[in-house]
């Protein structure tokens, strides 16, 4: 008897390894299908942020940080604090009000520290602060609180799609219209149900239901998901934003690790065989902006430490991937959601199910669809949209919120909305991608002409600056652009949203002013190289730099 134990034991064995086997198997595929780099792997993004040790360069190696001689880095030391002193005499009522703002204001802490790469900030801190502090708009300008008017690159974070003049419009006639009832809350005001059909209508989906932004609808489309397909995960796409809260910021930025988000490479056949073999998947959530960078994060200054940022558009592949993923995602009962909050009413009236020629089973929309105000919209396929269950009636999908369907928000709504609807406004669509083409390549065409190292990606009317030479001070270009005039968000040269307003004439004067940013840039001695310096030798300089911070050596 005792014999047959260890027969026993190794039939045990490889009838256990047998059963493991489908899930190593399904595991690999898995780590397969997640994009190289650490953002399409969270956990370890989030170890190496940790590690990362803190170290600054100061005196005259902050303006030789690439091994520049010093007739260069003397050049460049009086051209930043020429700059500085500009800054401090333009800016300075912004400036004051920015600084004492900023003790009390995380937000503004944070934006002051991160505008540029760590190893810079402090210094652009003291004697490049901007201005927090706009005190008007019109067309497409803003005038900050010293007078200074601004050519409006920052889009109000995608918020701006026709221009400042139309929402003020839309909040002025919304405002009247729901004055009557005020801010009574848990009522509808009438003009609610228009809304609701004309969101149907565009959307091409069955039920609505309003939230108080873009984060919040996107929470509650992936919670209908999960409810009702009774499975566990989300699929989100390397780089993508959806929204901070947790879920769908699973890297840096995020204190806790989420365990039921798979972050998994865009236009990947890898990704499409995982979202055909599992079953635990009850959405995959799509920002059509990341058409212009798959796979790579919002481009930000801060991160700008060499010149290997890159974005590119290509329709056509990025439709091919989208109609795939919709036929995945119908076989597999999968539930797709097109998060539009950001690029919705941009792109085309009917947003990226329009212009892709792809529909979804929900979409969430936000910023211009309220005139201008807070708000967050899901879409959907009757069936998911239902937050009960007939069958079990304590078997509830809760969502609610205070300032859901807020009078004042609906009223504007409505104003947007009748404008979209006019045939007259709707032609501003017309030809819309052969004008801001056009533009990027006019722009492009004279950069290369007059031999400045710098190009333009973009996605319509969203565009992206890249470098085209090896460069530790890329960063340096964003403040050269505001001293022309150029109103830029926090992140810098990464993101220029222009509203659809911009004229013939409105562009040439940008072009002018990015053109005269850039020539400066060059002449100050920026973006002088050593012939042999590369985007690889950088990243390794910055690695020694690292470990001589952290080890002493």
């Amino acid at each position: 008897m005792d014999s047959s134990l260890p027969i026993l034991s190794l039939s045990a064995a490889v009838v256990a390894g047998a059963a493991a086997f489908p899930k190593i198997k399904a595991r690999l595929e898995l780590s397969r299908a997640k994009h190289r780099s650490l953002t399409g792997h969270s956990k370890m993004s989030r170890r190496v942020a940790r590690l990362l040790p803190f170290y600054e360069f100061s005196g005259d190696r902050y303006f030789a940080a690439d091994g520049a001689p010093d007739e260069i880095a003397n050049r460049r030391k009086s051209a930043f604090f020429a700059l500085a002193k500009l800054y401090a005499e333009r800016y300075a009522k912004g400036r004051q009000l920015t600084a004492e703002a900023a003790s009390q204001i995380s937000d503004l802490q944070f934006t002051r520290a991160y505008r540029v790469p760590f190893q810079f900030s402090r210094l652009v801190q003291q004697n490049l602060g901007t201005s927090a502090f706009m005190e008007k708009s019109s067309g497409v300008t803003v005038t900050d609180v010293d007078g200074n008017v601004f050519y409006d690159l920052t889009g109000s974070y995608g918020v701006n799609v026709f221009g400042n003049d139309f929402y003020k419009e839309c909040i002025a006639e919304g405002q009247k219209r729901a004055h009557a009832l005020g801010p009574v809350l848990g009522s509808y005001h009438p003009v609610v149900a228009e809304n609701v059909r004309r969101i149907c209508e565009i959307s091409g989906l069955d039920e609505v239901s309003f939230h108080m932004s873009g984060t919040e609808a996107v929470m509650q489309a992936v919670r209908l998901a999960r409810y009702h397909t009774s499975r566990t995960h989300l699929v989100r796409f390397t780089g993508a934003y959806h929204g901070w809260w947790g879920d769908v910021q699973p890297g840096v930025g995020n204190p806790v690790s989420p365990h039921e988000t798979y972050t998994l490479a865009e236009m990947s056949e890898r990704t499409l065989h995982v979202l055909r073999t599992r079953r635990d998947i009850a959405c995959v959530l799509v920002n059509p902006l990341q058409a212009l960078h798959p796979n790579a994060n919002a481009p930000g200054d801060s991160a700008l430490v060499d010149s290997s940022r890159t974005a590119h558009f290509d329709r056509q592949a990025y439709t091919a991937w989208l109609k795939e993923l919709r036929k995945v995602c119908s076989e597999a009962g999968i539930v797709l959601i097109f998060d539009e909050v950001f690029l919705g009413f941009r792109i085309a009236a009917g947003g990226a199910q329009e212009y892709f020629g792809v529909r979804a089973d929900m979409v969430t929309y936000g910023k211009s669809l309220a005139g201008g105000l807070p708000i967050g919209v899901v879409c959907g396929k009757k069936e998911l949209m239902r937050r009960f269950r007939d069958d079990h009636p304590a078997d509830i999908c809760f969502a609610r919120g205070t300032f859901n369907s807020h009078p004042y928000v609906m009223t504007a709504m409505d104003e947007f909305l009748s404008r979209l609807a006019s045939p007259n406004f709707r032609s501003i669509y017309d030809g819309l991608d052969t004008t801001w083409n056009g533009r990027a390549a006019a722009l492009n065409a004279r950069c290369k002409a007059e031999d400045l190292p710098v190009r333009v990606a973009n996605l319509s009317s969203v565009w992206t600056v890249q470098y085209t030479e090896p460069s530790r001070y890329n960063w340096m270009f964003q403040f050269y652009l505001r001293a022309e005039g150029l109103a830029l968000s926090w992140v810098g040269s990464g993101r220029f949203i222009f509203s659809l307003n911009f004229s013939d004439a409105d562009f040439a004067e940008v072009e002018q002013r990015f053109i005269a940013a850039a020539e400066k840039m060059k002449r100050d001695g920026w973006w002088w190289h050593p012939p042999t310096l590369t985007n690889k030798g950088i990243r390794r300089q910055i690695l020694k730099e690292m470990l001589k911070s952290r080890f002493g050596r």
